[in-house]
């Protein structure tokens, strides 16, 4: 393995598209690092659209991927769940993403993931995940997530995101997981209808877990239509009666793409039964009739709490 000594001390890998390196590919890094890795491992990727399907298995930990810049480092790939498998049927929506994170202490900066699959060449819409993630602690800082339908894949573990820009109409940000987004762009796009535009969110929190999705002091944006898009909906995998949505949206800039009921039903399941709240949103697409935590259950929900003693903040 190539490597050279960074400032903070740990190792450093580079990949160059042009062959100036000693690889090409991020996946050829990534391959590089010996298993079960006890040491920060900095993978500093040039720019460049890196059309490959990435895979950090779980025991490959420590490992940070940086780009050049966040518009011209591109991750991408053009999967999307209704592709036929080899074995027959179709790959599905897990088997879609073109970034799979499996791996504790992941952090990225500084670059864009993306499906790139465009949904105008189906007949019927279809997910296509840019990032499937299901690692604890994992950062994300400056990074760029792109797609449609399901965009942002967080299965379970626990997860951060910071100062990052998702885009996507129809339940772009789903999973079990524990999540924080503070100080983020969410951008819902827009799918031409003048009644429904799509849904933010799609949680399947675990009914033991307390929290699942945090949204703070992000900054909700679309071209959409006004009050067309939900801040989400129950998802309940494989009909789960005890994946009961948990998702906070605290202290955010609410566009008037939003809809002012908030929230809804998803595939037979209310979302009454989920646990849906709001806290001192503002904005065109805030509501304040909608339901909202006391000022004592706001105190609760901190960055920490969410995930379970974890302040990406200051460690």
């Amino acid at each position: 393995m190539t490597t050279v000594q960074s400032m903070s001390g740990s190792l450093r890998i580079t990949v160059a598209k042009d062959g100036s390196n000693a690889y090409q590919t991020v996946q050829e890094a990534i391959d590089a690092i010996p298993a079960n890795n006890k040491d920060k491992v900095e993978v500093f990727i040039q720019n460049g659209v890196y059309k490959e399907r990435i895979t950090i298995p779980a025991d490959k930990p420590f490992i940070t991927l940086v780009g050049e810049s966040v518009e011209n480092t591109i991750l991408t790939y053009d999967n999307h769940a209704k592709k036929p498998a080899p074995e027959g049927g179709i790959i599905g929506t897990r088997n879609s993403a073109s970034v799979y994170l499996y791996a504790g202490d992941f952090t990225a900066r500084n670059l864009t993931f993306e499906n790139s699959f465009n949904p105008k060449r189906m007949e019927e819409e279809t997910q296509a995940v840019a990032v499937y993630a299901s690692g604890e602690r994992m950062r994300f800082y400056h990074v760029r997530f792109l797609g449609n339908q399901d965009t942002l894949y967080l299965k379970d573990g626990s997860q951060y995101f910071n100062q990052c820009y998702i885009e996507g109409d129809i339940d772009f940000i789903f999973g079990g997981a524990r999540a924080v987004f503070e100080e983020c762009e969410i951008f819902s796009l827009n799918r031409g209808s003048s009644t429904d535009n799509g849904y933010i969110s799609a949680a399947s929190t675990h009914i033991n877990e307390p929290y699942g999705f945090l949204f703070l002091n992000n900054k909700f944006t679309s071209s959409a239509a006004p009050g067309t898009v939900y801040l989400g909906r129950p998802w309940h995998p494989g009909g789960d009666p005890d994946a009961i949505a948990s998702v906070v949206f605290k202290n955010n800039d609410l566009g008037a793409h939003i809809h002012p009921e908030g929230w809804t039903d998803m595939s037979g399941f209310s979302a009454k039964d989920a646990r849906f709240h709001e806290y001192q949103n503002k904005g065109p697409g805030a509501n304040p009739d909608r339901p909202q935590l006391t000022e004592e259950e706001a105190e609760a929900v901190t960055i920490e709490n969410v995930l379970k003693g974890w302040n990406p903040t200051v460690n």
